[in-house]
């Protein structure tokens, strides 16, 4: 294998092989997911739990926190296979986390991570805390379904449809449809292996994409109307934010869920290398997304507030004042820009 984005070479034989030996050899295996899960964790972990059934090995997949499947990923293979978190053990004896890069994003279920004997750890996340026994953890990786996908096929189950489903959407999502830097010809490769299960790209793309109630067209309006422009931030290169209210989408009952591809429209902004929206969920904090262009490592900002994610896709959950926040990173995202000329 080569390190280039897509493969999974920075993980070490010997944690693949303890990996592997801690499945065989456990006698029943939790997984787990971080909180509000995005279509590479729950895809690789829903993945990986049709990998246990196929082995007969029992197992509990669940997520903590607010235990509800994002409405663009209900299509998913494997629904059926999840566990409430109040029915997770308490000291799992194998325990594998899927595309949370701290104990932390495990929400509710850390304290299970905490006593369990075994902590796999799958992630390509470079902030990732290594906080597990055993690390598959490879940064170079577009996903972390590209692990999934290897660890899979390790522990002997070979690709069917359903399963190569759950990674595709994994990959898909974290490549932007195949649109950012992270897309390579190893990617592509892995994204012919999945899809010549006979995987419709079409379909997927319509779920996950091109479809959503007439309510979304006003809150995005809302959040649109709102957005500032502020081309001074980090170095002159610029940043643009906004923020969803629970009051937007109440006044026209649009789940938080749907919230997801605001990002995507105000990444846009031609004047804005950073891109930056607040959208509170229904506890009443604030789930951030930033997105960065390439010339700074928004990563890196939401790891110093509590967060993390990839230097051009990160983000982090914050229970205060937006503006405390917003003039927060107008200064770390000053000083990174800053740091990363000298």
């Amino acid at each position: 294998m080569n390190s280039a984005p897509g493969s999974v070479a920075a993980i070490t034989a010997d944690e693949w092989e303890r990996a592997v030996a801690s499945i065989e050899e456990a006698e029943t295996v939790c997984l787990a997911c971080h909180v509000c899960p995005d279509g590479d964790a729950l895809g690789s972990m829903l993945a990986f739990a049709q990998a246990l059934r196929t082995l007969g090995k029992p197992f509990t997949a669940s997520f903590g926190d607010a235990f509800v499947v994002p409405r663009i990923l209900r299509f998913l293979p494997g629904l059926d296979l999840l566990t409430h978190p109040d029915d997770y053990p308490s000291e799992p004896d194998v325990m594998v986390t899927f595309d949370a890069a701290s104990r932390d994003r495990l929400g509710t279920l850390a304290a299970n991570a905490r006593k369990a004997r075994e902590v796999i750890v799958l992630d390509h996340h470079s902030s990732n805390t290594r906080f597990g026994t055993t690390h598959l953890v490879d940064p170079a990786a577009a996903a972390t379904a590209a692990v999934a996908e290897e660890f899979v096929s390790r522990v002997g189950v070979p690709l069917t449809h359903d399963i190569a489903l759950d990674l595709y959407v994994g990959l898909v999502t974290d490549t932007g449809s195949f649109k950012y830097a992270a897309t390579t010809p190893e990617v592509h490769a892995l994204a012919g292996r999945l899809l010549a299960t006979g995987i419709r790209p079409e379909a997927v793309a319509r779920e996950v994409w091109d479809r959503a109630p007439f309510g979304y067209l006003p809150v995005l309006s809302a959040a649109l109307g709102r957005a500032r422009l502020e081309p001074e931030v980090a170095g002159g290169l610029g940043m643009v934010w906004t923020t969803v209210t629970r009051a937007d989408r109440a006044g026209h009952e649009l789940p938080y869920d749907l919230l997801e591809s605001v990002i995507d429209v105000v990444r846009r902004t031609d004047e804005a290398e950073v891109a930056i929206v607040f959208k509170e969920d229904d506890e009443g904090a604030w789930q951030v997304s930033t997105r960065s262009k390439g010339r700074v490592d928004v990563g890196m900002a939401c790891v110093a507030l509590g967060g993390g994610g990839h230097p051009t896709a990160a983000g982090f959950t914050l229970h205060g004042e937006v503006e405390h926040a917003v003039e927060r990173l107008r200064e770390l995202l000053t000083q990174i820009e800053v740091a990363s000329r000298s």
